[in-house]
């Protein structure tokens, strides 16, 4: 796995998808279950005119945020979906331990990329840290509406209930 150029990143990344040669829009997330929302949310950011880069948060580190169930799909699957869709330019698996989870560790494992800009959804709960990550590359903070009531969470609930 490649790691920072001075190997302090506690967090490492294993490309799937080959990067673009050119500074990218970076997006971060477990992507399980793979939906309309995450569709529409990476289209929008690529139709931006950026090659769009995607880091898919290793099993592991899922495990650990959102319990023993998940992910349901396994992290080179993931990877392999979003690498699929014509809005994605490349594709990255972020593997580390589950508590490394503060903006200068993602600014070290991104900063060999030289991302242009950072993304999220409006509502993300770690919004502050990712700007403060973008801030910290000299990179763009970018926000995109929620495409509302399509999450993860609400596909997974709906299966269960109608089993």
């Amino acid at each position: 796995m490649d790691r920072s150029p001075n190997g302090t990143s506690p967090l490492s990344l294993a490309w799937f998808a080959a990067p673009p040669a050119t500074a990218p829009v970076i997006v971060t997330g477990a992507f399980d279950v793979l939906h309309v929302g995450h569709v529409r949310f990476l289209t929008a950011l690529r139709e931006r005119g950026l090659p769009l880069v995607v880091g898919v948060e290793g099993d592991e580190r899922v495990r650990a945020w959102k319990g023993p169930e998940r992910p349901i799909t396994p992290e080179n699957e993931r990877a392999e979906m979003l690498a699929a869709l014509r809005c994605v330019d490349g594709v990255f698996i972020i593997s580390g331990p589950p508590t490394r989870v503060s903006w200068q560790d993602y600014a070290e494992l991104l900063r060999p990329l030289r991302p242009a800009a950072l993304a999220h959804t409006q509502g993300d709960p770690h919004t502050d840290a990712k700007r403060r990550g973008a801030e910290a590359l000299g990179a763009q903070s970018w926000e995109l509406p929620l495409t509302q009531g399509r999450s993860t969470t609400t596909v997974l609930n709906q299966l269960s209930q109608q089993l």
